[in-house]
């Protein structure tokens, strides 16, 4: 038996996994107190941007509360699996690590790299994490405790 042209494409293709991950990262941060309930406003936040997203977990990182400083991890976490997620695509998503809210100068240099993406490689990198927040946003639907 002969595989046709398009049974041949149909093996080539890899899916990404998104929700495989997703699950994941949704399992990872469950136990960490209404942490995964973050897993909503990244849906929302995909509509600001990749910048915006991106920036989230710094504005989290330096609370003083513990509980924002779980969430900037969920945060980190995810963008960190985009940018791995993105690279089996053949794109690169920008990653730099901040290590203090006040690297004013690293800030926006990774603002403007996220902005002088091709404007292909955004669409594709906001199609991508519009997905996995989808996926995220029903693992956690499935997997919130009672006390989140």
């Amino acid at each position: 038996m002969t595989q046709t042209k398009n049974s041949q494409e149909l093996t080539e293709w890899k899916p990404y996994n998104l929700d495989y991950y997703a699950q994941e990262l949704v399992l990872k941060h469950r136990d960490k107190k209404n942490v995964i309930n973050e897993s909503h406003k990244m849906r929302m936040a995909v509509a600001y941007g990749l910048e915006r997203f991106w920036g989230e977990h710094l504005r989290l990182k330096y609370d003083k509360k513990e509980e924002n400083q779980n969430k900037s991890k969920y945060w980190k976490d995810v963008w960190n699996q985009l940018a791995i997620i993105l690279s089996r695509a053949g794109v690169k998503l920008h990653n730099d690590e901040i290590n203090s809210r006040d690297e004013t100068t690293q800030i926006k240099e990774m603002a403007q790299k996220l902005w002088s993406m091709p404007i292909s490689e955004q669409r594709v990198a906001l199609m991508v994490l519009t997905q996995l927040c989808d996926a995220l946003v029903w693992w956690t639907q499935r997997y919130k405790k009672q006390d989140s």
